[in-house]
């Protein structure tokens, strides 16, 4: 078995829900075979969101740790494939932190690259029915500084393990008029259980051309 974490997001802003922590409940409820998979939400709050997630990881002895997030606007599911070390945020976090020009981790690296198979995750929620593409870019809020934190700490603390991020789209209840792209919760987390079963299962990724600054 395959030690996975899996993390969401509480709500934030004006939303009284995240299609990132809902999905991941839902995904937790059926974890593809050869998983044995543990969740956990983190704060949006960028003081506390990587101490919680350091604390999961530790917890949780994961080999492969998927950190997911809320992208309104975007249409599909989008797989990141880059974090870099900036925390610019458009809004204040749940907290009233508005960290502006940054670092996520003083003297850190630049960026860092997921190390799941980007490619092949995304083409397995293809394969499900579901849109899915490669993204370039994980915005400068706290899904990136979650992401970046995650890479950093994978990097100087626990090479052995594999992580990355997903953005997933609105809910439905987030856009009542229709008037952006949504995704309902069980599709997000029919798109997560794809994701995991191919991040355990590759470890070389596809050689296919993909990918957009979103």
């Amino acid at each position: 078995m395959t030690r996975v974490l899996l993390t969401g997001f509480e709500p934030f802003g004006d939303s009284t829900v995240n299609p990132s922590w809902q999905a991941v409940r839902l995904a937790a409820a059926t974890p593809p075979e050869g998983v044995s998979l543990t969740t956990a939400v983190l704060p949006v709050v960028f003081h506390d969101a990587n101490e919680r997630l350091r604390a999961a990881v530790e917890e949780s002895g994961a080999e492969v740790v998927v950190c997911v997030g809320q992208a309104g606007g975007r249409a599909g599911v989008t797989v990141e494939r880059v974090a870099i070390n900036l925390d610019d945020a458009r809004i204040p976090d749940n907290a009233g932190g508005q960290p502006l020009d940054e670092p996520v981790v003083a003297g850190g690296p630049a960026a860092y690259f997921a190390t799941l198979p980007v490619k092949a995750c995304v083409a397995a929620v293809r394969a499900a029915g579901l849109p899915a593409s490669v993204s370039h870019t994980a915005g400068t809020y706290l899904c990136n500084h979650v992401f970046y934190g995650l890479m950093h700490l994978i990097e100087t603390e626990r090479p052995h393990v594999r992580g990355g991020f997903v953005h997933v789209p609105y809910a439905p209840e987030q856009v009542p008029g229709g008037d952006e792209p949504s995704m309902s919760a069980p599709a997000i987390a029919a798109a997560l259980t794809a994701i995991l079963s191919a991040a355990v299962t590759t470890t070389a990724d596809l050689k296919v051309t993909g990918g957009s600054l979103h």
